[in-house]
């Protein structure tokens, strides 16, 4: 095999400096995208806690998705038999569009996500680190009036659905206990 010339050496050299100084701002580039996302969520949220703002990076709640992790309880309730029942989904959708979550493209797409596929033990976790944060955060009036509100509609999704014809008891068992998580959730 013949020994490459010095400039096709040079050219070699340069080629693999040039895809090491490629991945080395690809890095950095990306690097800081992450600390201007925890920056805006930090902003948006008042979570001071730095691997709460990245396990929530982690799991795709950015700014803009805030407001969906405020939906978590709610699905989480909408969950609890196992299924999401078409009225508990209208419910959930109707309290996003009233919350103010705007729709992208028509459509709600991390929330409907959650919706057909039940969020994983991640996200529930998450929110339940968040609420600690926001309860050590937030003045306390300012706190019980999350809590009840949060409370409120997670109870009106467990009773968008259930009874027989609509009478008898319209919130399940299991409802019953992830209701007595949440509020538990709050300290």
């Amino acid at each position: 095999m013949p020994t490459p010339s010095r400039s096709q050496q040079s050219i070699l050299i340069d080629a693999v400096f040039y895809n090491r100084d490629k991945h080395l701002m690809e890095a950095f580039r990306d690097r800081l995208d992450q600390l201007e996302r925890r920056q805006q969520l930090k902003h948006v949220s008042d979570i001071r806690d730095e691997a709460l703002l990245d396990r929530l990076l982690g799991l795709g709640i950015t700014a803009e998705s805030l407001a969906a992790l405020g939906m978590v309880p709610l699905v989480w309730v909408a969950w609890a038999d196992g299924e999401v029942a078409v009225e508990e989904r209208d419910r959930i959708v109707a309290m996003a569009q009233a919350a103010g979550i705007e729709p992208h493209n028509g459509r709600y797409p991390l929330l409907e996500h959650w919706l057909k596929r039940r969020p994983g033990p991640e996200v529930v976790a998450a929110w339940q680190d968040s609420i600690k944060q926001l309860r050590e955060t937030m003045a306390s009036e300012d706190f019980e009036t999350l809590r009840r509100e949060i409370l409120e509609r997670a109870g009106d999704v467990a009773r968008a659905s259930g009874g027989l014809l609509g009478f008898g008891e319209k919130v399940s068992p299991t409802e019953q206990a992830v209701l007595a998580e949440l509020e538990h959730a709050f300290g």
